[in-house]
């Protein structure tokens, strides 16, 4: 594969049929990092094609599960041997850290080496009792088919590896558009399928704009799922698109998380430390371009001036610059036009009477940088505290009782994620239970299990991604029932 032959269908690496080709930035300095195929609507059809080939004549569908096991373990210890390599790739791509490049490709092992364990260790079916011993009847899962997986731009090997390992698990073959703003690492991962053994038609890779590709794919009659993770706009433009030809869609469509801070969590030096500490790790990791981070912070009134002065003197210390540089703590936006959206988010909050406590501006020199910001004395009037900004800005808002956090917490169109801090065990669950989002932490922020479901309520998407709910994704459920005495049954005379 060369930089401009970033297409892979059928089992090849290709330019666009149009020739075209589009320039990758590094965020750091804005200076191109990669030339990659722009491909178009004619890619993106023998993609397609190469898939429903793949699927409905091909190997794939019809090999055993072991062997498909072996095949995303293979992947696994590639992506092991890989570590720095692809590291290295998603952190100048992305702008994010190394380490946190490092970390996603672990992450990444760790997803392929869970769904080939989860369907090694299924059953061939399950059995149900007709009531009688002339039946036997067995409920089986067989693959969708051809699945059209689009993935975004700030995590794009991690939110890759959550597609197609159950795809590939289950048994589907599939097309992958990744964002055309960070493609590089998602290319460097069908190489690693290929290499892994995975037959042609298999995988295939279009790097491409959402218009015509993503579209296409959204709307194309041989795709027989979509996944799409990404925004909420583009996230209903999928599923409109979808609807003509009813085909199974799954969307994750990010988040306006809240970080809910009570008093008796910041009751000992220890815990007001650790709660300060993450509420930085849950607004600004990777630049806030999370979409499960916790831009809302909603802290309890008696501790709010002390815990904002504190957050925002440790906000104003955070390291900025080039991800793969010794000491630097955060990345730069992954564009000028993030940077820009998020310049406009805060200054919609100023002129709607928020107080900046931190950040609110882009440093010197070249890159996409912006400094990480904290906003005080917001409201849910605002738009900063409405609408997702996917940038460093956290806002804060405060609360004198648990109801009253509650109804904060839940008060959004979202429901990815959110947090509870407080050293009252009961209280935790409670309000755990009472949170209206699909992951919710007790005294923590960002883990994830590959074995336990993510996706949200509301806005935030429909479906789960992770754990069986996100193998059941890739799978169609059918009902096989066999009489094993036939006789007539007489229901006409005849």
């Amino acid at each position: 594969m060369s930089e401009q032959t970033t297409i892979h269908i059928a089992g090849t690496w290709r330019s666009a049929v149009s020739g075209a080709t589009r320039e990758v930035l590094d965020p750091a300095d804005a200076t191109v990092l990669a030339v990659v195929a722009e491909a178009g609507a004619a890619d993106t059809d023998a993609a397609v094609g190469a898939a429903r080939a793949a699927f409905d004549s091909g190997q794939w569908p019809r090999t055993p599960v072991p062997e498909r096991a072996a095949l995303l373990r293979r992947t696994a210890d590639l992506l092991d041997r890989d570590r720095e390599r692809l590291g290295l790739l998603e952190s100048r791509d992305a702008g994010k850290t190394l380490e946190e490049g490092r970390t996603d490709v672990d992450c990444v092992a760790a997803a392929f080496r869970y769904f080939a364990d989860l369907v090694a260790g299924e059953s061939a079916g399950r059995v149900v009792d007709a009531g009688t011993p002339d039946v036997h009847s067995v409920v089986v899962h067989e693959p969708v088919g051809v699945c059209a997986l689009i993935t975004p731009w700030n995590y794009p090997l991690l939110q890759a590896s959550w597609k197609i390992a159950p795809a590939l698990a289950a048994g589907n073959t599939f097309v992958l558009k990744p964002s055309e703003i960070t493609p590089l690492s998602t290319a460097a991962l069908i190489g690693l399928l290929v290499e892994a053994g995975l037959p042609a038609g298999v995988a295939n890779l279009v790097t491409g704009p959402g218009d015509p590709v993503g579209a296409r794919l959204a709307a194309h009659p041989d795709v027989d799922l979509v996944s799409f993770t990404g925004g909420l706009a583009s996230g209903t433009k999928v599923m409109r698109a979808a609807a003509d030809s009813v085909k199974k869609v799954a969307l994750e469509l990010g988040g306006k998380n809240p970080n809910v801070v009570f008093a008796d969590a910041c009751a000992t030096e220890g815990g007001f430390d650790t709660a300060v500490d993450q509420a930085l790790n849950a607004a600004f990791m990777h630049s806030g371009q999370v979409c499960s981070a916790g831009s809302r912070l909603i802290v309890e009134e008696g501790v709010a001036d002390r815990f904002v002065a504190e957050l925002a003197r440790r906000a104003d210390r955070i390291r900025l610059g080039r991800g793969t540089d010794p000491g630097v703590e955060c990345g730069p936006l992954v564009s000028a036009a993030q940077r820009e959206r998020t310049e406009e988010y805060v200054a919609s909050a100023l002129a709607e009477g928020a107080v900046l406590r931190a950040g609110g501006h882009r440093p010197d020199g070249p890159g996409y940088f912006y400094r990480p910001t904290v906003l005080d004395r917001c409201h849910r009037g605002m738009r900063v505290v409405r609408e997702e900004v996917f940038g460093p800005v956290l806002t804060v808002e405060t609360f004198r009782t648990e109801a009253e956090a509650v109804a904060l917490a839940n008060d959004t169109e979202y429901g990815l994620a959110g947090a509870v801090w407080t050293s009252d065990p009961g209280r935790g669950r409670r309000v755990a239970g009472r949170l209206r989002h699909g992951t919710v932490w007790i005294n923590d922020f960002h883990p994830y299990l590959p074995q336990a479901e993510w996706g949200g309520f509301g806005k935030s998407g429909t479906g789960r991604e992770l754990g069986p709910s996100g193998l059941a994704e890739y799978r169609e459920t059918k009902h096989v029932y066999q009489n094993l005495a036939p006789h007539p049954v007489r229901w006409f005379a005849g």
